[in-house]
């Protein structure tokens, strides 16, 4: 039997503090991301991509079929609902967005004579009225204003042939991307995982798998009750016989994204296109009852199935996490604004919990953070003081 050398043993028995190291890789990935933020939305968008669909790919994996075939289908899948997208409902909202903005003057007119003097006249409040406006030149104005930047912008992007090259390779990526990482997804993640130190691995893996969760349901559950809620609305608009149905049900269903604010913009701005388009009070209850019975729909049945609980993001921070990821990186930023949030509530959660386990949550307050001894912090037995058993027959 061989001994082992004294350094190597004196080594050995030195433990190693992991975490300068952590928070070093971290430090190092945020100024990567951000030195690297031009380059990535295309990985960025395969990354969701390939988020979204692994779950489809496990599922014909498990049912016999290889992973490349799952892939396959998730394709297929996606990209009908991406040639039905932009054929049919994308030249819809174009015309209703077109429709909306000739209902301008309308609505500026309505606010003049109508809205502002019956407050006036009910408030006994006094103002200036709104000055009247040509919007026939403001309109052209601000579409001509439009087009030029349009144009600038088209001409930046075709003015040199590298650029358009490059823009077209970074569209080109978002599929390839996406491929790969659905097919490899799984052992894309027992890599990562094998990365870190042994005794790390179990409590990463629970909070990994926690993470996948909350995101899953964020990214999955939620995207799914936004566009099932877009449709609701959508139709639900369109039978009472709102002109702008289609595009106050995708407005609707993307401020859905936050708690109820998706039916409070939406039931306003429906309320709104509908008076100016009916004057009347019975399509007004109608608009009501789309959205009244869209929200149960949302919290009875859509919510509870395709969401749950497992998100536990409050509604301000989802607001915030949004706000900070445009602030910071942009459109990309706002891409993965939620999943990192997501994340970092589970890891917070994880070290509130170590922290209210550990000794320093556990010390008494009016006796070991004074210093005092531990039979000073005895509790109190209830009913009365305790009686030390000397004193007794003193």
């Amino acid at each position: 039997m061989t001994e082992r050398d004294p350094a190597t043993a004196y080594a050995a028995d030195i433990p190693v503090n992991r975490w300068p190291l952590v928070l070093g890789v971290f430090a190092a990935f945020g100024v990567l991301f951000w030195l690297l933020q031009p380059v990535l939305l295309p990985f960025v968008l395969g990354g969701l991509i390939g988020y979204l669909g692994d779950p489809l790919v496990d599922r014909v994996e498990a049912r016999g079929g290889s992973r490349t075939l799952g892939v396959a289908l998730v394709f297929l899948v996606f990209g009908s609902l991406y040639v039905l997208a932009l054929f049919f409902a994308v030249p819809l909202l174009v015309q209703q967005l077109d429709a909306l903005i000739g209902r301008i003057p309308l609505l500026y007119a309505w606010l003049r004579d109508v809205a502002i003097p019956w407050f006036q006249s009910r408030t006994m409040v006094t103002g200036a009225m709104l000055p009247p406006i040509d919007w026939s030149a403001e309109l052209m104005s601000n579409w001509q204003s439009l087009g030029k930047v349009t144009a600038k912008t088209i001409t930046q992007i075709t003015g040199s042939g590298f650029g358009l090259l490059g823009w077209m390779a970074n569209m080109a990526l978002v599929p390839v991307v996406a491929f790969y990482l659905m097919r490899d997804w799984d052992d894309i993640a027992e890599k990562a995982l094998r990365l870190l130190p042994r005794d790390w691995q179990p409590q990463t893996q629970q909070m990994t798998r926690e993470a996948d969760e909350v995101v899953g349901a964020f990214l999955r559950g939620q995207f799914i009750v936004m566009c099932a809620l877009g449709v609701l609305y959508g139709l639900g608009l369109w039978m009472v016989g709102v002109e702008l149905a289609l595009l106050l049900g995708v407005i609707a269903g993307l401020a859905s994204i936050v708690p109820y604010l998706g039916f409070i913009v939406g039931i306003s701005a429906s309320l709104l296109a509908a008076w100016l388009q009916f004057y009347d009070w019975v399509p007004l209850v109608y608009v009501g009852l789309v959205f009244g019975v869209g929200q149960m729909i949302e919290s009875m049945v859509l919510t509870p199935v395709l969401v749950g609980d497992r998100i536990g993001l409050h509604p301000v921070a989802v607001i915030f996490a949004l706000m900070a990821g445009g602030q910071l990186a942009g459109f990309v930023g706002v891409v993965v604004a939620l999943p990192v949030a997501a994340v970092i509530m589970v890891f917070a959660r994880h070290a509130v919990d170590r922290y209210r386990s550990s000794d320093l949550y556990g010390l008494d307050e009016g006796s070991s953070a004074l210093g005092l001894p531990e039979e000073a912090a005895q509790p109190v037995p209830e009913g009365g003081s305790e009686v030390p058993s000397d004193s007794i027959g003193s």
